[in-house]
């Protein structure tokens, strides 16, 4: 019997894969798919992602095949991200293939099984294991976490509700060739049928993108360059001389939340709990965080180190966060509808967005950098990520979250070689203590005390 499976080899379930296997679980990613696709999809990493990578000494090849852009966007309105307090205050764009490409390399790496070309057709579950049924044969493993996309087939087996919002819009993507490109790049250019945007992602092609709204289009219909050409010559008035199509993508802004992260022996991750218009491109991020909150507390379960109440606070923590990307792609989908009172709302609000306080606080929102854990009100760091910086002795802090170990940065008062008992990683810190979880949020602070320090150990790093 496996330890764990997941289903799904896209960026949430290798990540999780990777988050496993650091954590010493044997782990075993079934992908539906012969071979990578291939398809460009999502482009851009935002500074939260990028931390967690750093985290776990991953980062410097993403950097190294992506393209810094300092700021980001809300329904199209720009947003600053250049004062923000991380080491990677800017959008890092780089297309979702490369990403996929780097963490299999990762996970590989760390011994993570992948097969391809087998997909899921049943599942049953009981108190000790979880039986998948699969194009392959059947498998049976202790846990098993759906990565597999908005359609997930574990989420439909294991039973849980998607409730949500339909779609109301249609939009295409498209990465093409084109013969007469615009003489710079348009990012949601609006018009009175819709907008559309062209841009220069990567030397040779451009990423071709159109909304048209009051139009939902059956996502299952095929979708060809000619419905992107049409698309383009009734929003802009031209197709821009597109040809040779590297891909091409119908969506919407259906938006569709899982009732619960968490059933049984089953947990959910990714697109798999959530779906939603991918505006502020917050949907790979929000996946790749989704497995860093999990991995760890998956792993001291599996290995008999925490009771599985502690697989509960993966829903408690990542839900409201999920309702909260769903909210605001909402609430971007309303800003950019083509008609005079949207146009009014988009003149007010692009005068507060101006504003230096909603400028941050909508920035942070979108980076994933504002990320609070509802883990009590002890102390205003609780449940907070803590920063990257530099140590004492020379190092930095997230150097010490490599090993995905908890972390306790020890103050003046020396009380860590007492009752941490090996359970944490200790550093000597000159300023106050904290105790940081592998996911790389604050479970405990000074001047909190002993008492809650050892519940804190006893609660987040396992007996």
């Amino acid at each position: 019997m496996e330890s764990v499976i997941i289903a799904g080899g896209g960026p949430t379930g290798l990540m999780l894969a990777c988050e496993l296997r650091l954590a010493g679980v044997d782990v075993l990613v079934l992908e539906r798919l012969a071979e990578p696709s291939g398809e460009s999809r999502a482009g851009g990493i935002h500074a939260r992602t990028m931390e967690v990578l750093d985290q776990r000494g991953m980062l410097e090849p993403f950097l190294a095949e992506g393209r810094v852009l300092q700021a980001g966007h809300f329904a199209g309105l720009r947003l600053d991200f250049s004062g923000f307090d991380t080491r990677h205050p800017y959008l890092l764009a780089i297309l979702q293939r490369r990403v996929e490409r780097l963490l299999e390399e990762h996970a590989r790496a760390l011994g993570v099984r992948l097969r391809r070309s087998v997909e899921v057709v049943g599942l049953r579950q009981d108190t000790s294991s979880v039986r998948l049924e699969t194009t392959a044969g059947d498998f049976e493993a202790a846990y098993v976490v759906g990565c597999d996309g908005g359609r997930s087939m574990v989420r439909r087996l294991a039973g849980v509700d998607f409730p949500g919002t339909p779609a109301t819009m249609t939009a295409i993507l498209g990465d093409v060739e084109l013969a007469a490109p615009p003489p710079q790049a348009v990012f949601q250019q609006r018009t009175p049928v819709g907008n559309y945007s062209v841009i220069d992602f990567e030397p040779g092609w451009y990423r071709v993108m159109t909304n048209e709204f009051g139009v939902v289009a059956d996502r299952d219909s095929p979708i060809t360059v000619d419905d992107l050409r049409s698309a383009l010559n009734r929003i802009a008035g031209t197709d821009f001389g597109l040809h040779s199509p590297r891909w091409i993508s119908r969506y919407n802004d259906a938006a569709r939340h899982a009732a619960a992260y968490r059933s049984g022996r089953v947990l959910l991750a990714g697109d798999a709990a959530h779906i939603h218009y991918p505006a502020g491109g917050q949907g790979l991020n929000t996946g790749v965080q989704d497995a860093v909150n999990l991995g760890w507390k998956l792993a001291l379960v599996v290995q008999g180190r925490a009771g599985e109440e502690l697989l509960d606070t993966y829903h408690a923590e990542r839900h409201p966060v999920g309702a909260r990307v769903l909210e605001n792609t909402r609430a971007q989908t309303a800003l950019t509808r083509p008609d005079a009172h949207t146009e009014a709302l988009r003149s007010v609000f692009g005068e507060l967005i101006a504003l230096d306080d909603v400028n941050r606080s909508l920035g942070l929102m979108i980076a994933g950098l504002d990320i609070r854990y509802p883990l009590g009100d002890g102390h205003p760091l609780l449940g907070c990520r803590v920063p990257d910086y530099d140590l004492p002795d020379g190092s930095r802090l997230y150097e010490h979250l490599h090993a995905a170990r908890p972390l306790l940065l020890d103050g003046p008062v020396q009380r860590a070689p007492a009752i941490a008992a090996g359970r944490v990683d200790v550093v000597e810190s000159k300023t106050e203590a904290l105790l940081i979880r592998p996911d790389g949020h604050v479970a405990w602070a000074e001047p909190m005390g002993e008492a809650a320090l050892r519940t804190a150990l006893d609660k987040w790093c396992g007996a």
